[in-house]
């Protein structure tokens, strides 16, 4: 299987290794040079930010979904090819899995918990 769209979930913090974030950066390389869509979670910062802006170094393509509520607080970005603001996180979380063919999960809190326990519940579902 060919994937087009990627979709990463991941803290919006650096977090306390520096290694999460340079695996990030190395992660939206060979996105960019694979010619696959990231889409994520739109931040500017951690290793959010750092996975986008790696694919926007190698001139590719960038989708950002965010909710209103964290536009302030996560920083959006707004060098992207396309930034999508939603109403909540779950809609967020929603139209990051409809626009991706997989998905990678890197280290982040709670909320990056969160979005791959729904991905494992809602992918298996729409494939059956």
């Amino acid at each position: 299987m060919e994937f087009k769209s990627i979709a990463v979930f991941c803290g919006s913090k650096s977090g306390n290794n520096e290694l999460f974030t340079r695996d990030a950066v190395m992660l939206g390389n060979l996105l960019a040079e694979k010619n696959i869509l990231l889409i994520y979670g739109g931040g500017n910062k951690g290793m959010m930010g750092a996975v986008a802006n790696a694919v926007l170094e190698k001139e590719g393509q960038v989708i950002g979904i965010i909710p209103e509520l964290l536009l302030e607080w996560e920083q959006q970005h707004t060098a992207i090819s396309e930034l999508i603001i939603v109403e909540d996180m779950h809609k967020r979380k929603r139209l990051m899995y409809e626009k991706c063919d997989a998905a990678i999960i890197l280290p982040g809190g709670f909320g990056t918990l969160d979005e791959l326990f729904e991905i494992l519940y809602l992918k298996p579902i729409e494939h059956s």
